[in-house]
């Protein structure tokens, strides 16, 4: 090969890995397997090589620890996200060797978005937020269990759930079977256990946040109504800088919250938003939206505010999508650009963070 800058696409797997380098003056192929942990032999390698590198890798549960220590080393290889490589629909052979290939070569042809690799902190603080994420999963899990088999037993609850009221009521529940009796413990045992793992996991995050480097972003984020602690602390593990997106417009379609279009010759059409991204962070906007545009409560003696149009009050589909969209456009575009609000006396945890009426 010549020494031109050498393209190199890998496959990285825990015990080995496959690399696929491409000289693009001659365009010459070669691949090479490397036996060990990614984050030990692929640095070597690359050094090895002894020219100019740009490699690549796709993300996975190896997670960012080999970008970052090549970063430090003077090497620069970036991550690709999964969703972001082409892949043609009747190819239904995969080997790491194809797949080392294809990241290289579309590598040369620019046809790969590069992920953001965030620093070991903000790894550490979104792999809490994604914990309490999975909590929160299982506990609806566990919840759906206890009551469905309830209602096999001819047994429902009348009222809103998961109340204090209904706590009270499972407390009086009883059976005359063994087995029933056996069965209604464990649900409710579980159901207890997933919920304070999920308190304490909150606790965990709320004394996080202040030392973390998401305050401020989270501060930002809170004086949104409908949007708390949880809420605002997922979204800025996930978007990582808001910053690096030069206009909100590229913010609002990381988030999802664009809406989806099908547009041919002069005919364009404008559905539901698109929802991609993570359910951690695009949960969040899907559903905040219909209360960031609620107006704001009136005050006592005055005039009553004027409600304004919501999610809920469109029947068409697109109206819906675009109500939706705008609100969480305002909310995306406060938290890209609005100053950080000044600090305020809380008198809860809760409401720390935000201005007073």
């Amino acid at each position: 090969m010549s020494e031109s800058t050498c393209l190199v696409g890998l496959d990285v797997h825990q015990a080995q890995s496959v690399a696929a380098l491409l000289d693009p003056s001659s365009g010459e192929l070669l691949v090479e397997r490397l036996r060990g942990a990614p984050g030990d032999v692929v640095p070597v390698f690359l050094k090895q090589l002894g020219r100019p590198v740009r490699a690549v890798y796709e993300a996975g549960p190896t997670g960012f620890a080999l970008a970052r220590r090549a970063t430090g080393l003077g090497l620069d290889v970036r991550v690709i996200a999964p969703g972001s490589i082409p892949r043609a629909p009747g190819d239904r052979v995969k080997t790491d060797r194809r797949d080392a290939k294809r990241l290289v070569r579309l590598l040369a042809a620019g046809e790969l978005s590069f992920a953001f690799v965030p620093s070991e902190e903000d790894e550490r603080f979104r792999d809490l937020v994604r914990c309490i994420d999975d909590a929160r999963k299982d506990l609806m899990r566990s919840r759906h269990r206890l009551s469905k088999f309830l209602l096999r037993r001819g047994l429902r609850f009348g009222r809103r759930q998961w109340t204090r009221p209904h706590e009270q009521w499972l407390d009086r529940l009883s059976f005359d079977d063994a087995l029933s009796r056996a069965v209604l413990i464990d649900y409710r045992c579980a159901v207890e256990a997933l919920a304070q793992r999920r308190r304490t996991l909150i606790g965990a995050l709320e004394d996080a946040v202040a030392s973390s480097s998401h305050a401020e972003t989270v501060a930002r984020l809170r004086c949104f109504r409908g949007i708390d602690t949880l809420s605002a602390a997922g979204l800025g593990a996930e978007v990582g800088r808001f910053e690096r997106f030069s206009k909100p417009s590229l913010l609002s379609g990381f988030l999802g919250i664009v809406p989806s279009e099908h547009t041919s010759d002069s005919k364009r059409v404008q559905g539901q938003i698109t929802k991609a991204g993570r359910r951690t962070h695009g949960g969040c906007w899907w559903r905040e939206p219909t209360t960031t545009a609620t107006a704001p409560r009136s005050v006592k003696g005055s005039p009553p505010a004027r409600p304004v149009r919501t999610r809920a009050s469109f029947r068409s589909r697109g109206a819906r999508s675009g109500a939706c969209t705008s609100a969480g456009r305002i909310s995306a575009n406060g938290a890209a650009s609005r100053p950080p609000p000044s600090p305020a006396r809380a008198s809860s945890p809760r409401s720390a963070g935000r201005p007073r009426p």
